[in-house]
């Protein structure tokens, strides 16, 4: 049986403080979670009644077994999570100073294992046949990643829907420039594209955000999703229909898992045939909530929450 979701990315533990508004030096306790990206979207839409598996690689270490159990508890397949021997399975760190503050600290010295996913190992077959891929940029900084991320994407050839997160973080690469090939590439392979102004002006070089959509519109993408931050969300795809859908009001505690959550939602939508504007305020609202919370995978929320945050207009 296909799988609905999978997802090929960045794993690691985040390691959050439980105090607000203090400093990581002044930091006294931490929370323990699953994080990285392409796994939080995953466990987003399993919380959303979705089958879903990622495609990634941990230390062999106790926080690799901690991953391998907190996604299993999650229900997300684990089969493509394998071991690095000598490499650590990263950890990250952030400080929580809301409502828009939220620095972040990778450790992923002196490689990430995520970056060790080789396109020999791939299950092509399965990569194909799901019901949706997501690839992120974030696969496309190292090798052996940049190439196995670029062979999953020919091998699918677009069959199904195929997500590429734009997923833009400046410490992966040595500047923007360096980037963008690689980000054209897989484009042309992806049917969809989601990311924020910063990462839609990395891949096209542009960065209003209708000109963005357009542009990725152009580089062979069949939807382009431009995250507006406060504005909210703009959708445009290849047949003309566009939505642009303001952003859900939220007392927000750590806004650092907001993006997984939405696109956790984003692939529940194209998956229930929902029409664009329906897909993106329900993934709005996903957001929403988990900028409500301080963790990030557990935090992803159910239906029946995401419902109420949409009815309501807001999140209570």
């Amino acid at each position: 049986m296909a799988y609905d979701l999978i997802t090929m990315g960045r794993i690691g533990v985040d390691l959050y403080p439980l105090q607000t508004g203090v400093p990581l030096p002044q930091v006294t306790s931490f929370g323990k979670f699953l994080g990285g990206s392409a796994t939080n979207v995953a466990v987003a839409a399993a919380r959303l009644g979705r089958r879903t598996a990622v495609i990634t690689r941990t230390g062999d270490d106790p926080f690799g077994t901690y991953l391998h159990e907190a996604l299993k508890g999650f229900g997300v397949d684990d089969r493509w999570v394998t071991p690095v021997p000598g490499l650590p399975t990263p950890v990250t760190f952030c400080e929580v100073f809301p409502p828009d503050d939220f620095p972040l600290y990778f450790y992923r010295q002196p490689k990430a294992p995520d970056l060790e996913i080789d396109a020999h190992e791939l299950d092509l077959d399965a990569i194909r046949d799901a019901r949706v891929f997501w690839v992120t940029g974030t696969g496309l900084s190292e090798e052996p990643s940049r190439t196995a991320t670029l062979a999953a994407l020919a091998h699918r050839a677009k069959s199904g829907t195929t997500v590429f997160d734009l997923d833009w973080r400046p410490m992966f690469w040595t500047d923007p420039d360096a980037a963008r090939p690689f980000y054209e590439e897989a484009l042309r392979h992806t049917t969809v594209a989601v990311g924020n102004l910063d990462e839609v002006e990395v891949a096209t070089g542009v960065r209003e955000p209708h000109a963005a959509a357009r542009a990725l519109l152009d580089a062979g993408v069949e939807l382009a999703v431009v995250k507006q931050g406060p504005k909210g969300v703009l959708a445009v795809n290849r047949d003309g229909e566009s939505a642009e859908v303001p952003p859900l009001p939220v007392n927000v505690l750590n806004g650092l898992g907001a993006g997984d959550a939405f696109g956790g939602s984003l692939v529940h939508g194209l998956l229930a045939g929902w029409d664009l504007e329906k897909t993106m305020r329900h993934a709005n609202a996903a957001g929403a909530i988990v900028a409500s919370r301080l963790e990030c995978s557990s935090a992803m929320p159910t239906p029946d929450e995401i419902e109420a945050a949409v009815t309501a207009g807001a999140v209570k």
